[in-house]
């Protein structure tokens, strides 16, 4: 069974965060939502989650990693070095590595987009350093996943599904969320 590891910073992006949790969830992939910091996590729009486990408490790799947007929840994810670290270990095993909304600004400061194909909220692009920008609301370009917002977080989702089962599990959830 695929295991993906979904990081949460104060200011996170809800509807990103728990549409992709809920997703993964319901096609049978084990999802650890992993607190940058102890107890509840305050959200962009003020709803507050519990993480299942603080960040320092996850060692082994998991088949993902993926960061939620939000402002200024990629920022905080941006400015914490184990954030960093982290990524650049996922990427360097040739694990996935993924990131929505303003996230993939996140991925460019590790320095795993140059040269790569992603995309972004729309106005961010220039974040993206040397990323070949695609304006489509999913983008993937080998281990890494991309995507651009709150309205592209199911099909995000259902995308990464995917690609951690296979394509008849991810229909078999889009059937039944009537999406």
């Amino acid at each position: 069974m695929a295991k993906a590891l979904v990081l949460m910073a104060e200011g996170f992006e809800e509807i990103e965060l728990t549409s992709i949790v809920d997703i993964l969830r319901r096609g049978g992939v084990t999802v650890t939502i992993a607190g940058l910091k102890d107890g509840l996590i305050t959200g962009a729009r003020g709803i507050k989650i519990q993480p299942d486990a603080p960040l320092d408490s996850s060692r082994e790799l998991y088949d993902i990693i993926i960061l939620p947007g939000g402002s200024p929840g990629y920022v905080n994810l941006g400015n914490d070095r184990r954030v960093i670290e982290l990524i650049n270990k996922y990427n360097s095993a040739g694990k996935m590595v993924a990131a929505i909304c303003a996230g993939p600004t996140v991925l460019a400061k590790a320095g795993i987009l140059a040269g790569r194909k992603a995309t972004v909220f729309r106005g961010m692009e220039t974040d993206l350093k040397d990323a070949k920008y695609i304006d489509r609301p999913v983008v993937e370009d080998g281990n890494i996943m991309t995507s651009q917002g709150p309205g592209t977080a199911m099909e995000f989702g259902l995308a990464l599904l995917q690609r951690l089962t296979d394509e008849k599990k991810a229909r078999e959830v889009k059937e039944k969320l009537m999406y």
